[in-house]
């Protein structure tokens, strides 16, 4: 089982944001967590607004390493990955997926087909992405694993990073106890 490849390269942000937009919402990230991250466990990946995906990246400013696949099902959990969470998203009919930066400076569409997905997200290096957020090198990668699968709640499936847990205790765990 091999995934389709929708983006791979080195993503140059500010403020460590990296956003999936789809279906002309015009629900674009404005720093409101509450908003975006309602109801969720996790910090880092906020799905909580129909059209809209945020990713927090642990680099303020710089280069990070970004994979985005596509598998038929769900993949298989590499613990080579420091950091996984997992969220869900629906992509409506004509809905094109686009990403962007901060400001939308870098920025292209994938080839995600209208469907329920479950997003599964992985970081490696998010401590020395936040230590050396101007470091001329890459030192934080991310993979984004999409496969079709009924909508559920997120999920924090491993965090073993400083800045993960931050990211986690600071705008996540907003789902409430009811």
């Amino acid at each position: 089982m091999m995934p389709a490849v929708l983006l791979d390269q080195v993503v140059n942000t500010s403020y460590g944001q990296f956003t999936l937009e789809w279906g002309g919402s015009g629900d674009v990230w404005d720093g409101n967590a509450d908003r975006f991250f309602a109801e969720q466990q996790n910090g880092w990946i906020g799905a909580a607004v129909e059209g809209t995906v945020v990713v927090v990246l642990a680099r303020y400013g710089g280069g990070s390493a970004m994979r985005v696949e596509l598998w038929p099902e769900e993949p298989p959990t590499d613990l080579a990955w420091e950091d996984s969470v997992e969220v869900s998203m629906i992509v409506g009919p004509g809905g094109t997926v686009a990403w962007g930066t901060w400001t939308w400076t870098e920025s292209g569409t994938l080839a995600l087909p209208p469907g329920s997905y479950r997003l599964r997200a992985n970081a490696r290096g998010r401590d020395a992405g936040h230590a050396g957020e101007f470091d001329p090198d890459v030192v934080d990668y991310y993979l984004l694993q999409f496969w079709p699968a009924p909508p559920s709640p997120d999920a924090v499936v491993r965090t073993t990073s400083d800045n993960a847990t931050y990211w986690n205790e600071s705008w996540g765990s907003r789902r409430s106890s009811s």
